[in-house]
């Protein structure tokens, strides 16, 4: 039973130690505090002008009460005071501002990828110039030479 912990425990920490799960783990971090960011851009930035241009509408207070048990429908001042009292409320501002946060998010990792791209083509195209050919071969002993030689430096013969 021991051996059995022990073999099972090193072949979790060689898993852990892998450096592709550990680029994820900082990746999906990463990701987490980025989600943050754009979550605060939408509720502190964007949202409270558009909410002004479109009427003075504060879209987290946007919500929809569904009847008490009895059938009525009560009116509540804020969605804060219909969820304090119980009510069961569908907060669609809250989904628009989820929305707009997801859609950003997800441009603006498009726009990351986008550029990663780039910067991998370019990279790749210059590696590719950095190998270009510099040698040739020497016709009568078949030796490597600089492409600019015009006497193998083997052979002594011209070429």
């Amino acid at each position: 039973m021991l051996n059995f912990i022990k073999r099972n425990l090193d072949e979790f920490k060689t898993f852990a130690m892998r450096g592709n799960v550990i680029d994820m783990a900082v990746g999906i971090i990463i990701g987490a505090a980025f989600g943050k960011i754009i979550d605060s851009l939408v509720k502190d930035i964007i949202m409270p002008p558009l909410g002004w241009l479109i009427g003075r509408v504060d879209f987290t207070n946007m919500y929809l009460t569904l009847p008490n048990l009895d059938g009525e429908f009560v009116k509540y001042p804020s969605l804060e005071a219909a969820q304090q009292a119980g009510a069961v409320t569908i907060n669609y501002g809250m989904f628009l501002n989820t929305l707009i946060s997801f859609i950003l998010v997800a441009f603006s990792v498009f726009i990351i990828i986008k550029i990663i791209n780039k910067i991998k083509t370019a990279s790749i195209k210059e590696c590719e110039k950095a190998e270009e050919i510099t040698t040739k071969q020497c016709p009568k002993c078949f030796s490597t030479i600089d492409i600019k030689a015009t006497r193998c430096p083997y052979c002594t013969s011209e070429i």
